[in-house]
């Protein structure tokens, strides 16, 4: 009787309704957080700007060939330029940490490992760019480093310039890059460079041939988690860069300051796009190697 009992118990909390009931919450959340906001700014994209600043709709698509003038263009161009370099600068950097705390580190330590690479988010991002404005500036502790060395032309002018930019990129955005590394470098099957080596091969070539091609799922998810947040950054180019090194994230914050909503709103789309193509590339190459 009691195993009867259980059995109508499990059937009777069953769900017999439709699936898409289940999913209805999950789908209004991304209904209202995610594609109401993109058709909003698709609506602004073809509005004006009042005298006022308040935004006017009409079938206008002025701002898309606004986009294309030389200053739009350099701005953008030095934003998918500091993101790209932020993305390999942090691929060089977190690999091979990645690769040791997975593969090398004693099993009591990786927690550990893990924590300390996670460690600068508890702490707000402002304060540590802050942080680094205190560093990289004149008065600072790296030029005062240098004068103690009597480096030839310290000190340097490393504040408000895209070095001090890229600097603050690659320090937030770091950690980021390493976690999807550990994950994938983790789980890499010990049997494959066992049999590597049965074989004969060495270990640069066990990892060319089978550590390095196992774990790009791993490299194409920091290459997005990384390029994605980098391109569209605002605070670090706002503290670090100064006007010399404005990036599209800073422009787009600007023209919503300024109540030109419309133009923000249209190279968020332009920002939005290359965000999905670069998505949609990285989840077409690992489709691919799956397939391979």
């Amino acid at each position: 009787m009691r195993e009867g009992a259980a059995n109508e118990i499990r059937t009777g909390s069953r769900f017999d309704g439709p699936g898409w009931l289940l999913l209805s919450p999950a789908f209004l959340w991304l209904l209202l957080l995610s594609l109401a906001p993109i058709i909003m700014m698709v609506v602004y994209s073809f509005a004006r700007r009042g005298d006022s600043g308040e935004v006017i709709l009409s079938l206008d698509g002025g701002h898309y060939r606004t986009i294309l003038d030389p200053l739009y263009l350099r701005i953008l161009t030095r934003s998918v330029v500091l993101a790209g370099a932020t993305t390999l600068i942090c691929l060089l950097l977190a690999y091979p940490a990645a690769y040791w705390i997975a593969r090398k580190a004693a099993e009591r330590w990786k927690p550990w490992l893990i924590l300390l690479a996670v460690l600068p988010f508890w702490t707000s991002f402002l304060i540590r760019t802050y942080a680094w404005i205190g560093l990289l500036r004149t008065e600072g502790v790296v030029n005062q480093a240098l004068n103690a060395l009597h480096i030839p032309g310290a000190p340097l002018d490393l504040l408000y310039s895209n070095i001090a930019v890229l600097l603050g990129l690659v320090y937030g955005e770091l950690p980021f890059m390493i976690l999807p590394l550990y994950v994938v470098l983790e789980r890499l099957d010990e049997r494959l460079l066992e049999a590597a080596r049965d074989l004969g091969a060495t270990s640069w070539q066990a990892f060319l041939r089978i550590t390095l091609p196992l774990s790009a799922p791993g490299v194409m998810a920091g290459v997005v988690f990384v390029f994605i947040p980098s391109i569209g950054a605002y605070l670090t180019p706002d503290l670090l860069g100064g006007a010399k090194s404005i990036m599209i994230g800073n422009v787009i914050q600007n023209q919503f300051i300024q109540r030109n909503a419309p133009l923000g709103a249209t190279l968020s789309l332009v920002l939005t796009a290359i965000s999905l193509v670069l998505t949609w590339l990285a989840l077409r190459a690992g489709a691919r190697r799956e397939a391979v």
